[in-house]
């Protein structure tokens, strides 16, 4: 292959160009970015960034000095607009066309968003020092979406100060990903540190007062965040021929077409290990999947398939969160360590007769890993959960 072309700049476009160079290709490397940074992370964007804690260069994920020892062709502030698969060409929004003999696919996604204008998205660094710039003691803030992103940038605004509303159309927050009982936990902080959460309330459009619910009440507020999900960034690939059903479909070694591959947040792949297709917005999945990819890339007659644990974590108040596993669509949760109550738990997750997926609330690392080994193995959930209490 005499040139690569990686789009997307982020963590799954960055670990594809490093483990391209590091596993021995020499040829032209391309990496096509839409934003003028150099690749950052996100996860601090909600955190440590929006909290004035860190600054955006504390975020970088190499240095200038790294990035050129990778003897990259570095396209940033360009978006991709088009791919024509049997040409093997990537067209860019500078009018440039790109020729490739294998291309990694790392776009990402971006916010979903509601109708009327003057409404916050916390997606890229832009977006975190607007909001965190209008945030401060006294402020009225208006989160819509009580999911991970909502709940962690509603968290630091009640820290700064900003008296927060946390709308969400559920019952329960993050039921659907974690299960009632997990999501009326990590409610109750919010309520416990003051926070107005407001559950099953649907909110149709972002005005210059607030925003309107269905019921046609306003809420006030100075600011609003809009948390309510996000689209992965596939509209480029409209006429390329390749299958596109939320996110760029793929094999179990993330290849989508010949010498075409995805990563990151915008790749829906198939994962042996639990036996489905599956999209993943987490950061660790991210570099893992550039990683995978790049190595299937380049090793064509040597692939190994994609069979991850997913990984993920949030910090809320003080609250360290994390899971491994895939933990939607499940059919049973069981306490297998700590305490409800006490916000300090390991919770299990049962998929048909197996153990899927483990969250931590308030426990040190040591108390989840042996889940996570649990799963890699394929325990069944009798095995693994025995004596526990089920909820």
């Amino acid at each position: 292959m005499t040139r690569i072309v990686v789009v997307g700049a982020s963590a799954a476009g960055l670990a594809a160009a490093e483990t391209l160079r590091r596993e021995g290709y020499t040829g032209t490397l391309t990496l096509v970015g839409d934003e003028p940074h150099l690749p950052y992370d996100r996860p601090p964007l909600s955190k440590q960034v929006l909290a004035a804690e860190w600054e955006p260069d504390r975020i970088a994920l190499r240095t200038p000095a790294d990035l050129s020892g990778l003897d990259l062709d570095l396209r940033l502030g360009v978006a991709a607009t088009a791919l024509d698969v049997a040409a093997q060409e990537v067209w860019l929004a500078d009018g440039a066309q790109v020729s490739y003999d294998g291309l990694i696919i790392a776009t990402g996604v971006r916010p979903r968003r509601l109708p009327g204008e003057g409404a916050h998205v916390l997606r890229t660094l832009d977006d975190a020092l607007t909001l965190r710039e209008r945030l401060g003691p006294g402020r009225k803030l208006v989160v819509v979406g009580a999911g991970f992103l909502g709940a962690e940038a509603a968290a630091v605004a009640w820290r700064l100060g900003a008296e927060v509303t946390l709308l969400e159309p559920a019952p329960v927050p993050l039921a659907h990903a974690v299960g009632a009982t997990v999501g009326q936990v990590l409610a109750q902080a919010h309520v416990d540190h003051g926070v107005n959460l407001r559950t099953g309330v649907s909110v149709t459009e972002v005005t210059d007062e607030g925003v309107r619910l269905r019921t046609g009440e306003e809420v006030e507020a100075d600011e609003v965040l809009v948390a309510i999900g996000s689209l992965p960034n596939t509209e480029w690939l409209a006429d390329s021929g390749l299958s596109v059903g939320d996110g760029v479909v793929c094999d179990e070694y993330c290849e989508a077409a010949k010498n075409v591959y995805a990563a990151g947040d915008v790749a829906r792949w198939y994962n042996p290990l639990f036996g489905t297709s599956m999209r993943i917005e987490h950061r660790t999945n991210a570099a893992e999947q550039g990683m995978a990819a790049a190595r299937n890339l380049l090793n064509s007659r040597a692939r190994k398939a994609f069979s991850p644990v997913p990984y993920f974590w949030s910090d809320q108040y003080d609250m360290k969160i994390q899971a491994y596993g895939y933990l939607r669509g499940h059919d049973e949760v069981a306490v297998v360590d700590g305490d409800w109550g006490e916000r300090r738990f390991v919770a299990a997750y049962r998929t048909g007769d197996r153990l899927t997926g483990a969250l931590a609330v308030g426990m040190p690392p040591k108390a989840i890993r042996v889940w996570r080994q649990a799963i890699v193995a394929g325990a069944s959930w009798q095995e693994a959960v025995h004596g526990a209490t089920t909820v």
